[in-house]
């Protein structure tokens, strides 16, 4: 018989994490004695990219993060499926599958994984699960720290597929020609949400740091969220529109990476940086700070204290002239990923 394994996640934004589960079932797909079924937003791009990668999806309306009727569409879907094991990838999943098991017969093993290094709260759902997959051991030592037994925290990297990654970077888009520069302008390069732990803040300090020193260095922040008006505004503040570059939502974010000098990240949190990742399989120079799972993946040059800007800025520069050498770690692929998982699941059942 095979493993039958249930996924969930809400699907309502197209992140990093998302990517990962795709990454994840799409590998899972091709494996011998794994059957699986995805729950997610009918009308997400999960859904969609899921589908279009071969994973048996379970749309639900999922408009809100605890929307009944994505509990009820779970609960329909695990009575026809029947999982040995429901695996959660958010938190809204994990708090809806935690509530509906306690209707399934038999009821499966719940495995959890926690993509993010922010602390949950003591005695919750967390604690409920059979099994976490923490990213990195930043993130596990969150987790134990608030309350999860150590024993059920298992540290398993995101992993990426670094030929489909170098296949995307071949895009034609050409970002310096529609910044008005010159081929081969110096140009820093940020892709994350304009959110408060991705600290874009810091970066654009940075940035007004390294302007004296090397004033034809641009910058560009790809990405939306709620912090974009205090962005505007604090580029303006500084002087630094003509120099830092907000480009809101990109799609081709691997051309953007690879056409890239150097790829910055300036997170206050991150629970490893799948971003960066995508970086490395491409050869572009990395410079982050040190929050969360990111010196897990770097080496200490190429990282600085987190809210540090002088320091990034000191680094980016230093990048430019000798770019710091670091290869794509191999635990760090969607294939190892995958078995790392699989085999926890056989632990488990």
């Amino acid at each position: 018989m095979p493993l039958r394994v249930l996924h969930v996640d809400a699907g309502r934004e197209w992140r990093g994490g998302q990517n990962q589960v795709r990454l994840l079932t799409r590998e899972l797909g091709g494996r011998p004695g794994v059957a699986q079924l995805l729950v997610t937003r009918s009308a997400g791009a999960l859904a969609t990219r899921a589908r279009a990668s071969g994973v048996p999806v379970a749309g639900v309306s999922w408009d809100m993060g605890l929307d009944p009727r994505a509990w009820w569409g779970l609960l329909r879907a695990a009575r026809r499926f029947r999982p040995d094991i429901v695996h959660v990838h958010e938190s809204h999943a994990l708090t809806l599958a935690t509530w509906a098991r306690r209707w399934m017969r038999p009821a499966p093993r719940l495995v959890a994984h926690r993509r993010v290094d922010f602390h949950v709260r003591p005695h919750g759902y967390w604690c409920d699960a059979d099994a976490i997959i923490a990213v990195s051991d930043a993130v596990r030592r969150v987790l134990v720290a608030d309350g999860v037994d150590a024993a059920r925290v298992s540290v398993i990297p995101d992993g990426i597929d670094p030929g489909e990654i170098r296949a995307a970077a071949e895009a034609a888009r050409d970002f310096r020609a529609e910044l008005g520069l010159a081929p081969g302008t110096a140009l820093a390069v940020n892709v994350a949400a304009l959110v408060a732990h991705k600290d874009q803040a810091t970066l654009v300090r940075a940035a007004a740091a390294a302007r004296a020193s090397r004033p034809d260095l641009h910058w560009a922040i790809a990405g939306d969220g709620p912090l974009r008006g205090g962005l505007v505004a604090q580029i303006e503040a500084l002087g630094l529109a003509d120099r830092v570059h907000l480009l809101g939502y990109v799609t081709e974010v691997d051309a953007l990476i690879r056409q890239a000098t150097v790829f910055v990240m300036s997170s206050r949190e991150e629970g490893l940086g799948s971003v960066v990742l995508h970086a490395l399989a491409l050869g572009t120079p990395v410079v982050a700070t040190a929050g969360g799972g990111l010196p897990e993946i770097l080496s200490p040059e190429q990282l600085v204290p987190v809210g540090d800007a002088p320091h990034l800025a000191q680094r980016v520069r230093e990048a430019l002239e000798r770019p710091p050498r670091a290869a794509l770690p191999g635990r760090c692929t969607a294939r190892a990923m995958a078995d790392a998982v699989v085999a926890l699941y056989r632990t488990l059942v």
